[in-house]
């Protein structure tokens, strides 16, 4: 009985060592399954993550360009008042022009001191060459084409020639500009 004992232990010892050497296929479709959820859970978060990196990184190209567009704004803006910012006290100053260049015709025809028409022809080429290194211009006009970005037509005058017709033929006023924007245009009278 002992042999038969015997027997039927390593029967069953057999039969163990075979079923542990051979997995049931049904738990080891379950642990493959839930391997591929697993691997399917860490594709969705490495997607969920590429996603999220490509957007920051979007937004950081994007704020970078628009930091550079202010930055060169700031600069385009800050060069625009440094060169108009005397804007207001030389468009003041162009009367002041205006009556020295009436006091320097009515002086000519006079006979005035020549003392006196030096002193004011002085004063006024020292304005004009302060006013000119600042940046101011005077508009040229007479006997040009009528341009409405630089003149102002104030009214028309009949021509006896046939080649000032559309053509400045009087200026009324001078017009300026200043580092090349236009700060008074010059009137003028168009030849019909």
């Amino acid at each position: 009985m002992n042999d038969m004992q015997n027997d039927m232990k390593k029967d069953v010892k057999q039969s163990v060592e075979k079923d542990v050497k051979q997995p049931n296929p049904t738990s080891e479709a379950v642990e493959n399954a839930s391997c591929a959820d697993e691997n399917s859970e860490n594709t969705q978060e490495e997607v969920s993550i590429a996603e999220k990196l490509a957007e920051i990184n979007d937004k950081y190209l994007r704020l970078v360009a628009e930091f550079d567009n202010f930055r060169k704004r700031m600069a385009r803006e800050k060069l625009d008042i440094l060169l108009t910012a005397g804007e207001n006290v030389i468009s003041g100053l162009l009367p002041v022009v205006d009556d020295f260049e009436r006091a320097q015709e009515a002086m000519q025809p006079t006979n005035a001191d020549n003392a006196v028409k030096e002193g004011v022809n002085l004063i006024y080429d020292k304005l004009i060459a302060y006013l000119q290194s600042q940046g101011l211009q005077r508009i040229e006009a007479k006997g040009l084409a009528l341009d409405t970005d630089l003149h102002e037509a104030v009214g028309k005058m009949p021509v006896a020639d046939g080649g000032l017709r559309g053509k400045i033929v009087e200026i009324i006023q001078n017009g300026y500009t200043l580092n090349g924007k236009v700060i008074r245009f010059a009137k003028v009278i168009v030849g019909d």
